[in-house]
């Protein structure tokens, strides 16, 4: 298995759309594994292919206490959602440190492949479904911090790329 490198915003290649899957192969298999070792390296909940720079239809999620449940997803569609909306705090691995309130569905039924290219249907609540919401924003180019006002969106971009920045400078010091 391998650590893949999480795009970060404002990186534009976290706004294409991403494509489906047209086989569950060995190859898509090994994708998962990676984004599941990735996830759980970064200490996320979920993780999208389009966040590693893969832009197919495939999310990793574990929402789980211990770790080590996870829901793969792959061409995810949600097929019903809730008429309650929660307002709630959301971050991203794709903009660490930054957290900020979403509004999302408390309930979707999601339709997908799993691991196995069998078809499944799951509805899933709470942490999970707005994870869910979350993860397939990115599949579909979209960040959650789009989501928030033009100046709050604008101040995470200054604060990511100055970071980047920084975090690069830092790089070639040591190189």
């Amino acid at each position: 298995m391998a650590l893949l490198p999480i795009l970060r915003y404002p990186d534009p290649r976290l706004n294409k759309i991403a494509t489906a899957v047209d086989e569950v192969d060995a190859r898509v298999r090994r994708l998962i594994d990676d984004m599941l070792d990735t996830m759980y390296a970064a200490e996320g909940v979920g993780l999208a292919a389009t966040q590693v720079d893969e832009h197919r239809r495939v999310i990793v999620i574990d929402t789980s206490e211990e770790r080590r449940s996870p829901l793969i997803l792959i061409n995810p569609e949600i097929v019903w959602r809730s008429a309650d909306i929660v307002l709630g705090e959301e971050g991203c691995l794709s903009v660490p440190a930054i957290y900020d309130k979403v509004e999302r569905h408390s309930a979707v039924t999601v339709r997908a492949l799993d691991r196995g290219g069998s078809t499944f249907e799951r509805r899933v609540e709470g942490l999970t479904a707005v994870c869910v919401q979350h993860e397939m924003d990115h599949l579909l180019g979209k960040v959650f911090v789009e989501y928030l006002s033009p100046l709050k969106r604008e101040r995470i971009r200054s604060k990511m790329a100055k970071r980047t920045r920084e975090e690069q400078q830092e790089q070639r010091h040591r190189a």
